[in-house]
């Protein structure tokens, strides 16, 4: 095993530890409601941050060398490879997750790109076997080259389409391979700008024929993966078409792809939709749509995608509360799609970014358990729409209320005297309870 990040395996200390270089709550092994920790949170090492970005912006070159004492394109890819394994060795990560062109750099021909997918993939098979590692998605980066400009599958060109129905197709290959438990749409460009030069009902019909292919494509070669979408509303699109939970699930149901897809929830993009990590995660729970996660956080001043590492505990926890009431993680998992800071630049402070959120989502699974153990939240909600459970609530969940029955029982109502208080500051303060209570 190489030794790039210098320290040794980050071990569970607790919580009094003063070691940065510990977990104060991620105790992979521990058995908490009835499983261990790891099979509870799956997290995954995001390959496309945590190994080639080198905090580049718009602003400013990169202040991180991620060549790892590579000379060239596929030396560095071996390089990277060989430093993603021992990372996830030392901090005790059992997954992760790519994009084909983190893996290894595009060639001059698509044929050139796939013998390096190819070549890679013979090295992070061997690396799989030794360590035991395993890759929760794969995806295809179908945006970043100028031929996507436009979009991938919904491009006005043909030919951009095309390659991107190729593209996506050796990824999947490569993901299968790997054996991968799930695989990634992201429509990083499947947008507009204007609707002055777009015909938005053809290129949304051209995506839902694109992911048709490409799915059935998949089952043919044998692949059992989950297939996820990844709601994003905006960034670098304007108008992005899968801009929340809500707007995907709509896509898929109306091409008859809801049966095929669950979504991959990321907190980030819930920010730039103006709601909630947690409101995504309950509109995919209660529409039987939820697969997996990306873990991250934004900033509420800043418009874009920052893509920091999570440490709100309170989003932590709401996360995980919603995790558990879908029955846990099937095959999705925590991805990390995150990075450390611009300035955060040397290899410890990837070490203690990942600390960081590994911790504030195990804290955030054990406050979730208490959370639900407490029950306090959950027999306030039953109670305050108890009247569904008799009556005219009843007929009413029935089916069985016509209109003109509604109209006669409001008539004879005269007036609503029956609302009650929602309480919403004693929730929050049991919320507080709860979560301060595990510190």
């Amino acid at each position: 095993m190489s030794d790039f990040f210098g320290a040794g395996k980050i071990k569970y200390e607790g919580a009094g530890s003063d070691n940065p270089l510990s977990f104060k709550h991620y105790d992979a092994d521990a058995v908490i409601a009835g499983k261990p920790m790891r099979e509870h949170l799956r997290f995954a090492l995001s390959w496309w941050h945590t190994m080639p970005a080198e905090g580049t912006d718009m602003f400013g070159v990169g202040t991180a060398d991620k060549s790892f004492g590579g000379v060239d394109g596929m030396d560095v890819a071996r390089r990277r490879a060989a430093a993603a394994f021992e990372l996830m060795e030392k901090l005790d990560v059992d997954y992760f997750c790519f994009h084909d062109r983190d893996l290894a750099p595009e060639g001059e021909t698509l044929s050139e790109t796939n013998a390096r997918l190819d070549a890679i993939s013979d090295e992070l098979e061997t690396l799989i076997k030794s360590t035991g590692k395993k890759v929760l998605w794969g995806t295809a980066n179908c945006f970043g080259h100028p031929r996507y400009m436009h979009g991938a599958g919904t491009a006005p060109n043909p030919d951009a389409f095309a390659f991107a129905a190729a593209q996506i197709k050796k990824a999947i290959e490569v993901t299968h391979r790997l054996g991968g438990e799930g695989y990634v749409f992201w429509g990083g460009r499947e947008g507009y700008e204007t609707l002055l030069n777009t015909n938005c009902g053809l290129e949304q019909d051209n995506m839902a024929r694109l992911m048709r292919l490409e799915v059935d494509y998949a089952r043919s070669i044998g692949f059992a993966g989950d297939f996820y979408i990844e709601p994003k509303p905006k960034e670098p699109t304007k108008h992005q078409y899968d801009f929340d939970a809500a707007t995907v699930i709509a896509f898929l149901q109306r091409y008859g792809l809801d049966k095929d897809f669950k979504l991959n929830i990321e907190a980030n993009h819930a920010t730039l939709a103006g709601h909630t990590f947690q409101h995504e995660l309950r509109v995919a729970r209660e529409t039987g749509a939820f697969g997996s996660i990306d873990a991250n956080q934004g900033d509420a001043l800043l418009g874009w995608d920052t893509d920091q590492f999570p440490t709100n505990v309170y989003d932590a926890t709401l996360c995980m509360y919603e995790v558990i009431k879908a029955g846990g993680f099937t095959k999705g998992g925590l991805n990390f799609d995150a990075k450390a800071r611009r300035g955060s630049f040397t290899r410890e402070d990837t070490l203690l970014s990942y600390i960081a959120g590994m911790d504030a989502f195990a804290f955030g699974l054990k406050a979730a358990l208490r959370l639900i153990e407490d029950g306090r939240l959950d027999t306030f909600v039953d109670e305050r729409y108890a009247g569904y459970k008799s009556g005219i609530g009843a007929d009413i969940v029935s089916g069985k209320a016509t209109i003109f029955d509604l109209e006669r029982y409001a008539l004879a109502l005269g007036e609503v005297t029956t609302n009650t208080s929602g309480r919403q500051e004693y929730l929050e303060s049991v919320l507080n309870q709860i979560i301060l209570g595990g510190i």
